[in-house]
């Protein structure tokens, strides 16, 4: 494997994505997320064993690291064959990991790539500034929190494998795993498994429709809508299947802060999606639904479900009852 030519830093603060990374002397991948620093180290060593199918791989933990280990392992075989060395938890690495990282990025090996895995936090940070400052490749794996990163996310997985989704399904497959994106992930891995052509919400209700974030949007929806009894009507159902108060009221809230958001950014001028990370169907819903609201409805709705939080998780007696009293108080505030 031939040497990789050095490359600078980015001109961004964070870095570049987790699928733009190729093989560099040193690479920093850094963030929170950790399915994308995984995805970040699998990319480099496909890349480094389709150049040499013969590239030695080796692994180091910096927590519990000894001294003088980085140098043992980066030191030419005696076949002399170009290696990847993967420096995983830099975040939780001893004093002599750093300062023996630091040394070595000065001065990187030939024919050898070095990935260090910094799953965030302040812990060695003058590291970090030392291995940016050497010019390393550095990959930003931060959570994805925003809903239109969300959105694109779960489009990129589907694309990947070959497959899409439509509005409907998108928005669907969202609301059933888009809490944890190693859960989205997976989904999306399954559907384009398992499925075929467009998927659609249909097709992610037949796999993720009894799930308890989907049920309890679901009842959200109905009772931002006004329809008070299919929201009541879904809420019994679920709770009759084994959903639990809590995340139904969560589900509640969420669509509350999502109408407020639109609305607040309507009378600010602001663009939703660009301005508040929207996904654009949640806003064009979200504006549909605000038809029968007032601010006065809202905060009153908003005041009922804060209330219903608190008595689902302690403060009341019967969580359904509190629940359902939420339910009905939103869907009497949607209708002014």
């Amino acid at each position: 494997m031939a040497r990789p030519p050095r490359r600078s830093a980015p001109s961004t603060s964070s870095g570049i994505p987790w699928d733009e990374v190729t093989p560099a002397p040193v690479v920093l991948v850094t963030g929170t997320e950790a399915l994308l620093a995984e995805r970040a180290v699998d990319r480099v060593l496909a890349q480094a064993r389709a150049a040499d199918p013969a590239v030695e791989v080796t692994r180091v933990s910096a927590a519990g690291y000894e001294g003088g280990r980085l140098r043992a392992v980066v030191s030419p075989s005696l076949f002399d064959e170009p290696r990847v060395v993967v420096v995983e938890e830099l975040h939780a690495g001893t004093d002599a990991a750093l300062a023996d990282v630091v040394d070595y990025v000065a001065e990187p090996a030939e024919d050898v790539v070095l990935v260090l895995v910094h799953g965030g936090g302040v812990r060695g940070k003058k590291a970090l500034d030392a291995i940016r400052a050497a010019g390393a490749l550095v990959v930003a794996c931060d959570p994805i929190k925003r809903e239109a990163d969300k959105s694109a996310f779960a489009t990129a997985e589907l694309r990947r494998a070959g497959r899409r989704a439509d509005a409907s399904g998108l928005r669907a497959l969202l609301e059933a795993c888009g809490a944890d994106l190693r859960e989205l992930a997976a989904a999306c891995q399954q559907l384009a498994a398992d499925t075929s052509g467009v998927i659609t919400e249909q097709t992610v209700a037949r796999y993720y429709g009894g799930r308890v974030e989907a049920t309890g949007f679901k009842v959200a929806d109905a009772a931002a809508s006004g329809r008070a009894g299919e929201a009541v009507a879904l809420l019994r159902h679920a709770l009759a299947t084994g959903s639990d108060p809590v995340p139904v009221v969560a589900a509640l809230a969420a669509k509350l802060r999502l109408l407020a958001k639109v609305a607040a950014a309507r009378g600010r001028g602001l663009d939703p999606a660009r301005d508040l990370g929207l996904a654009p169907w949640q806003v064009d819903r979200a504006r549909r639904e605000l038809v029968g609201w007032t601010p006065e409805s809202l905060a009153a709705a908003i005041t009922a479900v804060a209330r219903a939080d608190a008595e689902v998780k302690g403060a009341g007696k019967d969580p359904v009852f509190a629940v359902e009293r939420a339910v009905l108080r939103v869907a009497e505030a949607a209708r002014g």
